[in-house]
């Protein structure tokens, strides 16, 4: 005979959240991309790396009855007592109105999980669709990459792939940049050459095109054509917390 079943194997609600995947108590959007390209190997990148999905929000209730015109603090509350018994892959976004602790978060949790930041919205919101009453705040670094490739042309960059050199000097492809200013393309195309310095018989550390599943971007599964450069040019970026992964959005200057 089969176990019996759980409460949740059968539940059938409307929820808003995330899916994510942690490595090493971060999280880790580059894992999360893995399972649209993995082809006939997802069983095995799902036990591997399995997801967790973090609920926000309640939109309808196990009842099927919509609750969008409820405050958020009733769907919360309603939320809450639905995970009581929810497996560990299901976990509840954390909740305060402790401005310490949304302090806390912000210089010390966020950095060290590689969360984007913390989202404040008014308990007795609604959840109007298409409409967004709340506030994000994000959680932004300062540091320094290495510029490998640009889109466009190297005399008119539009964007800058970047890296950082890791162990016997790999360099790691780490994201992409936000569009360039026009001031900001200038710059670059003064600095930036073509790849001449051979390594291991190859003029660039990176193919061409990147792969997919290293851009990290889920709605372009596809591999991504750029023109390389030669890796000496140090770029210091404005970017979030999701760097890490390679699906940083990042500001750029030279």
């Amino acid at each position: 005979m089969g176990s019996r079943p759980r409460p949740w194997d059968y539940v059938q609600l409307q929820i808003n959240g995330e899916l994510i995947v942690w490595e090493r108590g971060r999280t880790n959007f580059a894992q999360l991309h893995r399972r649209v390209t993995a082809g006939r190997d997802l069983l095995r990148v799902a036990r591997e790396r399995p997801a967790h999905y973090v609920l926000f929000d309640l939109l309808a209730d196990a009842g099927g009855h919509v609750i969008l015109n409820l405050p958020l603090a009733q769907r919360r509350a309603r939320l809450e007592q639905l995970l009581a018994d929810a497996p560990a892959q299901l976990t509840l976004t954390p909740q305060t109105a402790d401005m310490r602790q949304v302090s806390d978060w912000l210089l010390n949790w966020t950095v060290a999980a590689g969360i984007e930041g913390v989202v404040s919205k008014r308990l007795d919101s609604r959840y109007e669709p298409g409409r967004r009453g709340w506030s994000k705040f994000r959680t932004r670094i300062v540091t320094e990459a290495i510029i490998g490739g640009v889109t466009g042309s190297i005399s008119r960059p539009e964007t800058v792939l970047l890296g950082r050199f890791v162990r016997r000097g790999r360099l790691r492809y780490t994201g992409r940049s936000h569009p360039l200013t026009l001031d900001q393309r200038a710059a670059l195309a003064e600095l930036l050459s073509p790849p001449r310095i051979p390594r291991h018989g190859t003029a660039h550390p990176w193919p061409q095109p990147l792969p997919a599943s290293w851009t990290g971007q889920l709605d372009r599964p596809e591999p991504l054509p750029y023109v390389q450069v030669e890796p000496t040019v140090v770029a210091e970026i404005d970017a979030d917390m999701a760097l890490n992964t390679g699906a940083g959005a990042i500001g750029c200057g030279t």
